[in-house]
């Protein structure tokens, strides 16, 4: 049981990395190549889920056209107005709802609003919630999940 404490710590740490790594990619540009580089010489990336980490940086950067066209279309207000924290967080938990129907919807959802409470503006754990949860409906529909697993 330790173990699977252990796991999910592991990859909520490579998660915060990944908000990180996704900050930094907007702002600078830089490649899935050299953001892995960089962030694989911290010592705080030996303790989490480096697989995931490298995983979902390559699925959000190849999707990122489709994951920022999903926070336009569900977003209360128009994506230029999110700040670069916000739109990490929102494209890492749309890429998880998308690509990985083995993360169950609440535990991205909360995993989001949680890096949102610590990282984002005041207050955008709200705005982060309300547009997981309806987008979580398109994207994760029993449709949608007999798809993903085929």
């Amino acid at each position: 049981m330790a173990r699977d404490r252990g796991g999910s710590r592991s990859r909520q740490r490579a998660r915060e990395l990944l908000i990180k790594a996704l900050y930094q990619w907007q702002l600078a540009g830089h490649s899935v190549a050299e953001i892995t580089s960089q962030f694989a010489a911290l010592e705080e990336f030996e303790r989490c889920d480096r697989e995931y980490f490298g995983e979902l940086l390559a699925v959000v950067l190849d999707d990122v056209t489709a994951l920022d066209a999903l926070i336009a279309r569900n977003a209360a207000r128009g994506i230029e107005t999110l700040d670069a924290v916000g739109r990490a967080i929102l494209l890492l938990a749309l890429a998880e709802l998308k690509h990985r129907p083995d993360v169950p919807t609440k535990v991205v959802i909360n995993e989001a609003v949680e890096l949102a409470k610590r990282y984002g503006a005041a207050e955008s754990f709200k705005f982060v919630n309300a547009l997981l949860d309806k987008t979580s409906r398109e994207l994760r529909t029993p449709t949608a999940s007999v798809e993903a697993k085929a």
